[in-house]
């Protein structure tokens, strides 16, 4: 019997846009044919902007019922150094892309990626509009979220909650069954009209210096957290990154946040952290504390904004980053979930176009794994300062 192989997103993308980029150089391929592409392209946009807010909705809310459900002072400690450190990350990542990028997104490159134009437009598109707006989504999401954890402290709220978690699994089944199958495709149909339009090689030049500052900065935030977290619990952050290497190579092989607690607990377990806090604090810090998904996303906006010649303001990139904080709370239980939080978001900073989304999207994804590793990695650096906080406290 045949083994099946299957590939992972992530090699499915590269090999979505080396064929693009390969359809669109061949001129004996119609543009009729590319229309096509850039038609279902259009529709699954559509598709994905209506799902989003939805997504949400189901995501954050069941998240935040669970996550405050008698967690007390511990998890409102967790949460702000978590948000905190996301947005530390997002703060660093922005000064480094404003500093650095500019060196190669130079006026000519510039020139070329907004002289090329979009390409081929859709032969058509269909009017689907989200239920929600994204803001409306996540205020709703986080009210009802406590809302219902309120109420089950009061011995109720459990037919609302259960509601909530066959939401979240039917929406956690439209991305694995419709969303995430077709994100090659999607992907695939945009790098075909960029290598159409005669833009793609000036962005490629661009894409592959982005990537590797990207996994650079991240793997420096990384190992900043480990060295503050050791420096203040009184451990080496040598012996502290050493431990987290098993974690994060499982993160980078297996793209989840999810499928690596049960390896980032007894990674906790070997660096001292107590039972109660590693139990607590590492589940918890998979589904909130996001910054390398951060640092991948301000990143990959400032390239974009920097190829269009639009502004990268100082006080635009912070309200993002700030709101993008709160908003990929339980992204991690979603495939490419933080760049699917991200993309409502977006024309906060002028990322308004399909195509302009379309390269986020492709910028981020090809990277992905990286960020999840960090997301993991940071959080056993959280889980060291959270144990030595709350031993100081008991200790008084």
């Amino acid at each position: 019997m045949t083994k099946k192989i299957d590939l992972g997103l992530i090699p499915r993308i590269i090999i979505a846009i080396i064929v693009g980029i390969l359809i669109g150089q061949l001129t004996f391929i119609p543009a009729s044919f590319i229309q096509v592409l850039v038609t279902l392209a259009d529709l699954f946009s559509s598709f994905l902007n209506f799902v989003i807010p939805l997504m949400i909705v189901a995501l954050i809310t069941k998240g935040i019922a669970d996550l405050t459900e008698g967690a007390g002072k511990l998890l409102g400690i967790t949460f702000l150094t978590a948000y905190g450190s996301t947005i530390v990350a997002g703060m660093i990542a922005y000064v480094t892309a404003t500093t650095v990028f500019p060196n190669f997104i130079t006026p000519d490159l510039i020139e070329n990626v907004t002289s090329s134009g979009e390409g081929l437009t859709p032969y058509f598109s269909i009017p689907l509009e989200p239920i929600l707006s994204v803001t409306a989504a996540l205020v709703f999401a986080f009210m009802i979220g406590l809302g219902i954890s309120w109420l089950r402290t009061r011995g109720t709220g459990e037919v609302m909650y259960e509601f909530f978690v066959e939401f979240e699994a039917i929406i956690m089944k439209v991305l694995s069954a419709i969303i995430v199958p077709f994100l090659p495709l999607y992907i695939l149909s945009n790098f075909v009209n960029m290598s159409y339009s005669g833009s793609v090689f000036t962005i490629l030049s661009i894409f592959w210096r982005v990537f590797l500052i990207v996994i650079v900065l991240q793997l420096l935030y990384t190992v900043l957290l480990f060295v503050l977290s050791g420096l203040y619990a009184g451990k080496n952050p040598i012996t502290l990154m050493k431990n987290q290497v098993a974690g994060y190579l499982t993160a980078l092989g297996t793209q989840s946040s999810a499928a690596t607690i049960p390896v980032n607990v007894e990674i906790a377990r070997q660096n001292g952290v107590s039972k109660t806090i590693r139990n607590f604090v590492v589940p918890l810090g998979a589904t909130i504390h996001l910054a390398g998904s951060m640092i991948a996303i301000t990143s990959t906006s400032i390239a974009v904004l920097l190829m269009y010649g639009l502004p990268t303001d100082f006080a635009s990139i912070t309200a993002f980053i700030f709101v993008l904080g709160l908003a990929m709370v339980a992204a991690p239980g979603a495939p490419g979930g933080a760049i699917m939080s991200a993309l409502p978001f977006l024309p906060m900073l002028g990322i308004a176009t399909g195509a302009m989304q379309q390269l986020m999207m492709s910028l981020y994804i090809t990277q992905d794994s990286f960020g999840t590793a960090t997301n993991i990695s940071g959080d056993n650096a959280i889980a060291i300062f959270i144990d030595k906080l709350y031993r100081n406290k008991k200790d008084k």
